[in-house]
């Protein structure tokens, strides 16, 4: 997967096509790539703003001024325009991406928690019975992330270290396919190894984890 660390990136729009989206007073988005986003999102909508202008109420003694690019989409974006480019950084936002970006996620490690559940059913089911041999979701996520296409939006900082993100998976097939093939291997050197996860000694979950796993 690749990251898109939101501290380090700024993301470059075109002045053009950011007005026309403000002048339309509709919902709209901008992803991580700079391009315009509209409803209904998807999950390849990764992000960094989404909302609609409003403008104030004007009338001829007191004309409105136009606000600026930062004012309209907020405080907590940085905003330089340059010729027909908009730059953006949006780290300090990065609580409200977290909101308008989860639903879309496949996984959401934002929480000190961290990973507790998949968006996608099939992952999920790996997951779940994955627990069953102390395979946790940590391993199975690190695991998305090195072997599998996708992008983790995050915002990831050294010193102190500070992380939290959000993964997008662009191919469920090839998650799924990863994380039970690892599940599948790890399972039978475990029952191999260890007398505590013989066939003969598995509990009712275990069994029906190493069934779904098709180690016995």
């Amino acid at each position: 997967m690749k990251k898109f660390n939101l501290f380090k990136e700024i993301v470059i729009v075109n002045l053009h096509s950011l007005h026309q989206a403000i002048n339309s007073s509709k919902v709209f988005g901008i992803d991580i790539k700079g391009e315009i986003k509209h409803e209904p999102f998807t999950q390849n909508d990764i992000l960094i703003y989404k909302g609609k202008h409003v403008p104030a109420p004007t009338n001829a003694l007191m004309p409105s001024k136009k606000p600026s690019l930062e004012a309209i989409l907020g405080k907590n974006y940085k905003v330089v325009e340059d010729e027909d480019r908009v730059l953006i950084k949006a780290f300090s936002n990065w609580q409200e991406i977290i909101g308008f970006n989860t639903p879309q996620a496949s996984y959401d490690d934002t929480t000190a928690d961290g990973v507790a559940e998949f968006a996608d059913k099939a992952l999920e089911n790996i997951g779940w019975h994955g627990t069953e041999f102390n395979i946790n979701y940590r391993t199975l996520v690190e695991l998305l992330e090195e072997k599998c296409d996708g992008t983790l939006i995050c915002i990831e900082q050294e010193d102190p270290y500070q992380f939290s993100g959000l993964g997008f998976l662009s191919d469920n097939e090839q998650a799924k396919n990863t994380l039970f093939e690892y599940c599948q291997n790890e399972i039978k050197k475990l029952m191999s190894e260890d007398d505590d996860y013989k066939k003969e000694n598995l509990n009712d979950d275990e069994l029906e984890a190493a069934e779904f796993f098709k180690v016995i």
